[in-house]
């Protein structure tokens, strides 16, 4: 950054996706979620630095040249849903030409009927009607241009697809229906889902662990059904986070996130924490899926 100040935008990040699940990576905005997918993607800006290894099979994504990436990941092992599907789509031309490129160029399509047709039926997986394919991205809503961006993933059959906020604009039962598609890309057990969000209900429908982070840390990977329903998260902030829903306690949590920037040497969330102590003045080690010093512990393990 400017006078050679540095952000950590994530940190230690640690965990896996296997074929046919779904990991929902959640958190407040800020927290370092797209920067994440960014960088498995080599698409993180010239004045960022990532080091560790990122594998896909036996690719290392982190240690990858532009070319490799540009010819071999993107779009053919790894799809993306970006989060900002306007600002991806291409501006001077029509969705129906942007999808039958990306047919052509990911499938092996070949002929102008099959290609025609083969993109209408990518449309049709993302509920992107037809008769909106002939236009440009700037005639779109910002629900239709997700869903372009979402039919666009979809495309290559990727084993690996990231989803950056792929309910954003749509209304509920968009919503129910872009994850419903999402979980059948991967229900073939070849395929895995990387889906960030802030809709939990969304990443409740489809995930099955939950990965919560926190000032650029993932604090808390869990089962989804265990997260969401008993004995639910361990981590004081993924408790939050739920306690925050309307259809829960519609409690906020108080505070607001410190700057990446300036970060504490110890727990990040500790000045919000009720069960902060002395302890977490020094940074939780992370056990079991989980960093924290006073985790919340399930009433059949605490006598």
């Amino acid at each position: 950054m400017p006078a050679g100040r540095r952000v950590a935008a994530v940190t230690d990040a640690h965990f896996e996706v296997a074929a046919g699940e779904c990991l929902a990576l959640v958190g407040e905005s800020g927290c370092g979620k797209s920067v994440l997918a960014s960088a498995l993607l080599g698409l993180l800006p010239a004045n960022a630095q990532a080091a560790g290894e990122a594998h896909l099979g036996e690719l290392d994504l982190l240690a990858a040249d532009e070319r490799t990436l540009a010819r071999t990941v993107r779009g053919r092992l790894i799809g993306l849903v970006p989060q900002s599907p306007a600002a991806h789509l291409t501006p001077v031309r029509t969705v129906r030409s942007q999808l039958e490129e990306t047919v052509g160029a990911l499938t092996g399509t070949r002929g102008r009927l099959a290609v025609r047709v083969a993109a209408e039926a990518a449309a049709t997986r993302a509920a992107f009607r037809a008769d909106h394919l002939d236009r440009h991205p700037h005639e779109l809503s910002g629900g239709l241009a997700q869903r372009a961006a979402t039919a666009l993933a979809l495309v290559g059959d990727a084993p690996l697809l990231l989803a950056d906020e792929p309910t954003t604009g749509l209304d509920r039962d968009l919503v129910d229906h872009t994850v419903d598609e999402l979980r059948r890309h991967m229900d073939t057990g070849r395929r895995a889902l990387l889906m960030i969000t802030h809709d939990l209900s969304a990443a409740e429908r489809i995930a099955d662990r939950v990965a919560v982070m926190y000032a650029g840390r993932i604090v808390e990977i869990a089962d989804a059904e265990a997260f969401f329903g008993a004995p639910g998260p361990r981590h004081p902030y993924s408790r939050g986070l739920l306690q925050a829903l309307p259809d829960r306690a519609f409690t906020a949590i108080p505070g607001m996130p410190p700057e990446l920037g300036d970060l504490p040497e110890g727990c990040a969330f500790a000045a919000r924490c009720e069960r902060a102590t002395d302890a977490c003045g020094a940074l939780p080690p992370t056990t079991g899926h989980l960093a924290c010093h006073h985790p919340h512990v399930p009433e059949d393990l605490s006598a």
